[in-house]
């Protein structure tokens, strides 16, 4: 990390190193005499929640800036859909017939750095999960094409490494969901959401609702896959009970194909935040 403080004072990491080499005493081997700041057992307690908080928020904003990164183009969907090379070992048919949504991701993360980086690599960069299945095919198309993608990672109970296509310097790792939430969004300029389970749904509903709201700009929102989310999901239903308006409904866009959501995101015209909520009038 880069430290462009302009101060006369020492720097901390200085100080943490001078710390390191005092002589061993009783005093100075007490968890009391160490520098807070260099002290993971103080930092992991639960009163220093809000810290931790600020610190995941912070970390990978600096390390974006410092890398450049400007714009995203968010890529959900989920871990456990297979390359077409590995459908046969799928653990039910659904998930094998899912298997051409890898390749589809894979060509649409391609097709999306390769533009990216003809135009400097700043804007409009792959950013996943960092997992496998479809953020491991968002992150490799963007590997085969020369460029660089951002790897969200989450610690969870099973041991899972970031996939090997994320690139190394842009590979995150988070405690909190909702500080990783807020990283996936601050930059997108355009979400697609790929079939997937839980994780998939939540990030989807929560980034929709955000736009929904008005608390966020409005972006190319688009679903891969209409057979799949019209049966998992019946939005004319909540339209027609009511919960949601008609006007939410066109939030969103079905898309089957790498060729048509490109074609969406570079026709897109900007739209701002809605300063109403449709159906919620009184």
């Amino acid at each position: 990390m880069i430290d462009d403080r302009h101060s006369r004072f020492t720097d901390a990491h200085a100080d943490k190193s001078r710390a390191e080499h005092v002589p061993q005493t009783p005093q100075s081997a007490s968890p009391a005499y160490r520098l807070a700041f260099a002290d993971d057992e103080f930092l992991i307690r639960d009163e220093l929640r809000p810290v931790r908080l600020q610190l995941e928020l912070l970390k990978a904003e600096l390390m974006l800036n410092e890398n450049g990164i400007d714009s995203t183009i968010v890529m959900f969907g989920g871990a456990r859909i297979p390359s077409p090379a590995d459908k046969d070992n799928a653990r039910t048919q659904t998930l094998a017939d899912l298997s051409h949504f890898y390749e589809e991701a894979r060509s649409f993360a391609h097709v999306m750095t390769e533009q990216s980086k003809a135009k400097g690599g700043r804007d409009n960069v792959i950013v996943t999960g960092g997992g496998p299945g479809v953020m491991e095919a968002g992150n490799r198309g963007a590997a085969d094409a020369g460029g660089h993608s951002v790897g969200l990672s989450i610690v969870l109970p099973h041991e899972q490494a970031p996939n090997g296509y994320v690139t190394p310097e842009l590979s995150f790792n988070f405690h909190y969901f909702a500080i990783r939430k807020m990283h996936f969004l601050m930059r997108a300029a355009a979400i697609c959401v790929f079939p997937g389970g839980f994780g998939t749904l939540d990030e989807m509903f929560e980034s929709l609702t955000l736009i929904q709201t008005g608390r966020m700009q409005r972006v190319p929102f688009i679903l891969f896959g209409r057979a799949f989310w019209e049966k998992i999901i019946n939005w004319e239903a909540l339209a027609d009970a009511g919960t949601i308006s008609d006007q939410d409904l066109d939030l969103f866009r079905f898309v089957e194909t790498a060729e048509e959501a490109a074609e969406i995101i570079n026709n897109w015209s900007p739209a701002p935040a809605r300063d109403t909520l449709p159906g919620r009038e009184r």
